[in-house]
């Protein structure tokens, strides 16, 4: 137990410091400009939700994780079209240290690149009012910094605490937001903005979806294998029944991440060149809000799903494992044929999955239009990264805790 206090601790330290650095500004900013711009609402809003308030506030922490999360997007397509860096991803340990040694590379140029535009698009909203060369250099190495910071931050909670770090931090974002988003809507109701009925049915729809995300997420489709008996010296070893599980979704909410992540780009970019009637164009487009953005994003989260779920799942290597120790799935040929068997159930289960994702995500844009609640802190991106975050990390305190059981079995 003393090994998993000192994980949550640790883990808990690293977010005391994630919220102290999203409330440090960066030096040379008009924090009441960036008051109003952020009053006039739109993508901003929308943009600060992942930084857990950072942006809103300027602080060195504005950017979030977003350049290591399109770092890591980048990384993984790049390992499909490039045959080296494919390999280099099947190398093991030494393999992964590589690739998260260019995806580090690919998270500060990629900061610098994404400051530097934010930087200049601020000047012209008026929020850096000294734009030279000096000035424009700190606010870009500031936020630059901050977000290899975050960076290292993850890969601290991922080694020394509990959970992915890199999703604990955007989960703490989120949630760091929950409570003004509640103060809002109770401001709402008190000057009859919102309607009481509409509420409670937000809600209601709310909790139902929560119990639908969990249901997905902890759903398996169970193959049955059998086991062999085999004969080593006078031991009989085999013969027993078990099951392959396969879960529904198993690529968790990283789709839900890297669609939201892409589709934030170009509106982003649209929004540093105001002047630009076309930029306007594709800002709206890709507004939240819009028809266009939300299509484009049930298709990504569709896209990813079976993107990640490629990676991570390898029905090929799963049948030769079978195969090594005597197991077969009832009915169907060992090697090659049981390969595409589990391919096709993988297949099948994968695309429930991933329409579900996409069904959760662009519910909030319906349930707005509906019930007039304009609320995002109940949307589906926010809950289904905190729902899958949560249960992600109760499962590992629930192996640690486990595992710890049959260490004391075992003395």
């Amino acid at each position: 137990m003393g090994e998993l206090r000192h994980k949550v601790m640790f883990t808990l330290a690293m977010l005391l410091v994630f919220r102290f650095g999203a409330h440090v500004p960066v030096p040379g900013i008009d924090a009441v400009a960036m008051e109003r711009l952020f009053q006039q609402g739109g993508l901003l809003g929308f943009l600060d939700l992942f930084a857990g308030g950072a942006l809103k506030r300027f602080s060195v922490f504005a950017m979030g994780i977003a350049p290591y999360i399109n770092a890591s997007i980048i990384m993984q397509l790049l390992t499909v079209v490039i045959p080296k860096l494919g390999e280099l991803a099947k190398q093991g340990e030494e393999g992964r240290k590589v690739m998260t040694q260019y995806i580090r590379y690919g998270t500060v140029v990629l900061g610098a690149i994404q400051a530097f535009g934010m930087s200049y698009w601020l000047k012209n909203m008026g929020v850096i009012p000294d734009f030279g060369v000096f000035s424009i250099l700190i606010v870009v190495i500031t936020l630059t910094a901050g977000t290899a910071f975050l960076m290292w931050l993850g890969e601290m909670i991922t080694g020394y605490g509990i959970g992915n770090g890199i999703s604990i931090l955007i989960f703490a974002g989120i949630v760091a937001g929950l409570p003004g988003g509640v103060v809002q809507t109770i401001s709402l109701i008190k000057v009859g903005g919102v309607n009481l009925i509409a509420l409670g049915a937000f809600l209601i729809i709310a909790v139902v979806v929560v119990g639908a995300v969990i249901f997905t997420n902890e759903g398996q489709r169970r193959i049955p294998v059998q086991y062999a008996k085999r004969v080593v010296g006078r031991k009989v070893y085999g013969g027993q029944s078990t099951h392959i599980p396969l879960k529904l979704n198993q690529a968790g909410v990283i789709p839900v991440i890297f669609a939201s992540s892409i589709l934030l780009f170009p509106a982003t970019i649209a929004q540093f060149f105001p002047a630009i009637g076309f930029a306007n164009v594709i800002k709206d487009l890709f507004s939240p809000t819009s028809v266009v953005y939300n299509v484009l994003y049930a298709l990504l989260i569709v896209f990813f799903t079976y993107f990640y779920t490629a990676i991570v799942f390898n029905p090929t290597e799963m049948a030769d494992n079978l195969k090594k120790y005597s197991g077969f799935v009832p009915g169907i040929r060992p090697g090659k044929p049981t390969a595409e068997y589990i391919e096709r159930v993988a297949t099948r289960i994968t695309l429930a999955g991933a329409v579900f994702l996409a069904f959760i995500a662009v519910l909030p844009t319906v349930l707005i239009g509906l019930t007039g609640v304009q609320t995002f802190y109940l949307g589906g991106t926010a809950l289904l990264i905190i729902v899958g975050v949560t249960l992600d990390t109760m499962k590992q305190l629930e192996a640690h805790l486990m595992m710890k059981q049959y260490e004391g079995f075992m003395k």
